[in-house]
């Protein structure tokens, strides 16, 4: 007994929602269903399974994955009974991302998704990897691996049979974004020429139409999903500011004779180049907040220049001591206080606070005390004195 893995869509938009589906060939109660990544081995000439999360054992025959964003490749199997009996697993199916994955890329060269028979086409993977294999999924459902492979470079010698899904995969697993190849089998007739990968919305982009013998014709018409974009020929499209709207299938005729059509994907604005731009206005907003600051600040050192030198003297306390056990009463003192409480110029005020006089004492007649010759001065400085 065998399992199906079916897969919707087979072509993604980043983080888009994928679903698989399990089917055995004899369907009955009792099924436990396991979902598997298909993991690239290229020294086998395979894949390696690895189980998804959560994907052992579910009673449900579906499992969906989120935030899907590359291509990748899955596989499903199911088995009941105690102990339990297990399916085969069933073939890969992948789903694939025509948007450029930056780990690996494919390069085709001539770069356009339609070709004629007995074109000479090379398909190159890009990445830093030492192993490479090219994969091809047939119109008629066959997997199969490039024939001719030399390095990262896979060359095709264009047959009907060549219209394929393409995509490269390293030996450390990595897949790469896929493009699809056209090959017209009408010797005679047209191909369009349009852009393999996804184009960025905002970009300009140019379609042109080609023959075997004539690579540039004048007198074409264009369709966009089967409507013709302009009544009268002409030998190009170009759409100078891409947007969501102009993606779908594209195809021009010439002479009476239609080329194939091929679908144009339009993706938004490259998301890698948002952090430049997050670093970018985070070092303008800094810059810009310490400009601001020593503005101020020279601007207040200007309105208040003798605000630094602001100081404030104050006598604390005077006392004096003669020997043990004899008192003796300070003799006369003054306290002066300055205080600056606004922008005063160079002047100063002083305040008196106390003044105080006494007799002095007998036995220390003649003979200044030593509070009437020292003081104690604390040195305060001050802020701002409008703050005051």
């Amino acid at each position: 007994t065998g399992s199906v893995l079916t897969v919707s869509p087979s072509w993604l938009s980043p983080g888009a929602s994928v679903t698989l589906n399990c089917e055995v060939e004899h369907p009955s109660a009792g099924w436990s269903f396991y979902w598997y990544k298909a993991v690239p081995d290229l020294s086998e000439k395979s894949s390696s399974y690895e189980l998804l999360p959560d994907g052992s054992g579910t009673a449900q025959d579906s499992y969906i994955i989120h935030g899907q964003t590359h291509t990748a490749g899955y596989v499903c199997r199911a088995g009941r009974g105690d102990p339990e009996y297990h399916t085969d697993h069933s073939q890969p199916k992948f789903v694939w991302s025509a948007d450029v994955h930056s780990a690996a890329s494919l390069t085709v060269s001539p770069d356009r998704v339609q070709h004629f028979t007995s074109d000479s086409v090379s398909l190159t993977c890009e990445g830093n990897f030492t192993e490479w294999r090219v994969r091809k999924f047939s119109e008629d459902g066959r997997l199969s691996d490039c024939r001719r492979m030399t390095g990262s470079t896979c060359d095709i010698n264009t047959s009907k049979s060549d219209t394929a899904v393409y995509w490269c995969e390293s030996g450390s697993g990595e897949f790469s974004s896929a493009v699809n190849i056209t090959v017209q089998n009408d010797g005679n007739g047209p191909i369009l020429v349009s852009p393999v990968h996804p184009v960025t919305e905002g970009a300009s982009v140019s379609l042109s139409c080609s023959l075997r013998t004539q690579k540039i014709l004048s007198n074409v018409f264009f369709y966009h999903n089967d409507k013709l974009i302009q009544n009268d020929p002409r030998g190009e499209v170009k759409i100078s500011a891409v947007s969501k709207s102009d993606e779908g299938f594209y195809k021009c005729q010439y002479s009476g004779r239609e080329s194939a059509q091929s679908w144009m994907s339009v993706k938004g604005a490259d998301s890698s180049s948002s952090p430049v731009w997050l670093m970018v206005g985070l070092v303008s907003g800094v810059s810009l907040i310490i400009i601001l600051l020593l503005l101020l600040y020279c601007c207040r050192q200007s309105k208040f220049p003798d605000e630094t030198r602001d100081v404030t003297y104050s006598l604390i306390k005077l006392k004096d001591f003669e020997k043990r056990r004899k008192h003796h009463k300070p003799e006369e003192c003054v306290i002066y206080s300055e205080v600056k409480t606004g922008a005063a110029e160079d002047s100063l005020m002083y305040a008196e606070v106390k003044q105080a006089k006494k007799e002095k004492a007998k036995k220390n007649k003649g003979k200044s005390s030593p509070a009437a010759d020292a003081a104690v001065y604390s040195e305060v400085t001050s802020g701002s004195s409008l703050s005051q």
